[in-house]
């Protein structure tokens, strides 16, 4: 028995180091892909032409649309209850507005101010790129590494990768801390994403669920899904791009739309009504069966529209950072030194030659 179980043993052990010899192939393989790539090669496979300017107006656009529209719910909101009793109405327009700033402009204003990776370059602008993306590489890693020492019990972060990450960090290794930061964010990081989006998620649908009506639906589907998205960005240390901002932004109104059509479509009542003669006879059960469906069906879809946003926002997120990752390692074709001295050669060449004397 105990031979066996050494055969086993060793079995396992081949096994796992089989697995292991793979990955660092793969990864090996991966390095000197991006290794050997040039800046055309990159340019060509990953950029894409994007209007900068275009994408910063959207995300205002969006932003002030969500804005307004949440702001017109909370004000509707509060002048029922004013109609109801005065200072009732006083109260819930003041505990409406703070909620406003705290679940609406705060998440904004840091979602916003959080940086991103540049990505989408060219020949001209990928060096300027490349030392972005190496500084917030650093401000990423002194992040984690300030949350870890000082925040306890949380497990946001494996604490044996960033006591790596710290030494790196350290010592000035790129690769290092590269190679810190892919482990993390293929490993605790996304099980903490996963685990933010299905709280959150359940948090939405049993919101939903709570609330009676379409307009408080909608403003916290919008709450939730911006508490989702900053709360992505401050585990991650950076934001997508404004590319990708603007389609997760109009992903948050579309899902507050949505919210808010549940809310006013009687979705249960159309289920009672095709049951038949069978609810027709007990007026009293069809009502309850009608509201429970009805409540049930909007927790559900309010669950898995905020865990879309979720999911796509941490899509975006591995994205960029592969791309900024492989971006590192592309072949520039000429320095910028190398362009001042041709530059200068070309200068010394024209003056040196005698302008053509005039006919």
């Amino acid at each position: 028995m105990k031979k066996k179980n050494n055969q086993n043993a060793a079995q396992e052990e081949t096994a796992v180091t089989a697995v292991v010899k793979t990955d660092e192939n793969k990864n090996a393989k991966d390095a000197n892909f991006s290794q050997g790539m040039s800046i055309y090669e990159y340019e060509q496979k990953y950029s894409k032409r994007e209007n900068v300017k275009r994408a910063k107006a959207c995300i205002r656009l969006l932003a002030a649309t969500i804005g307004i529209f949440l702001l017109v719910c909370l004000v509707i909101f509060t002048m029922k209850v004013w109609e109801i009793h005065m200072y009732a109405g006083i109260g819930a327009g003041v505990v409406c507005l703070l909620l406003y700033i705290v679940f609406f402009l705060v998440p904004l204003f840091k979602i916003l101010k959080a940086d991103s990776f540049v990505v989408n370059v060219n020949a001209m602008t990928a060096r300027k790129a490349q030392k972005h993306n190496r500084k917030l590489r650093h401000d990423i890693s002194d992040k984690i590494i300030d949350f870890t020492s000082k925040v306890e019990g949380v497990g946001w972060y494996d604490s044996a990768v960033v006591g790596a990450l710290a030494i790196s960090l350290k010592a000035g290794d790129e690769n290092a801390i590269k190679r810190n930061l892919t482990l993390l964010y293929t490993g605790s990081v996304k099980k903490t994403a996963k685990d933010m989006i299905f709280k959150t998620s359940m948090k939405s649908a049993m919101y939903s669920v709570l609330s009676k009506t379409n307009k408080v639906d909608a403003v916290l589907s919008a709450f939730v899904n911006l508490q989702l998205i900053k709360d992505l960005v401050f585990l991650y240390g950076f934001r997508p791009s404004d590319t990708k901002l603007v389609k997760i932004f109009a992903r948050v109104l579309q899902n507050s739309l949505v919210a808010y059509g549940l809310g006013g479509a009687k979705i249960g009542n159309s289920i009672v009504h095709s049951m038949g003669g069978v609810i027709k006879g007990i007026p009293i059960l069809g009502t309850a069966i009608s509201s429970l469906i009805d409540s049930s069906i909007q927790g559900l879809t309010n669950g898995v529209l905020t865990a879309v946003i979720g999911f796509q926002t941490i899509k975006y997120l591995s994205e960029e950072y592969r791309l900024q990752d492989i971006l590192d390692g592309v072949r520039l074709e000429e320095s910028e030194e190398e362009l001042r001295e041709t530059c200068a050669e070309i200068e010394k060449e024209l003056k040196g030659r005698k302008a053509p004397s005039a006919a």
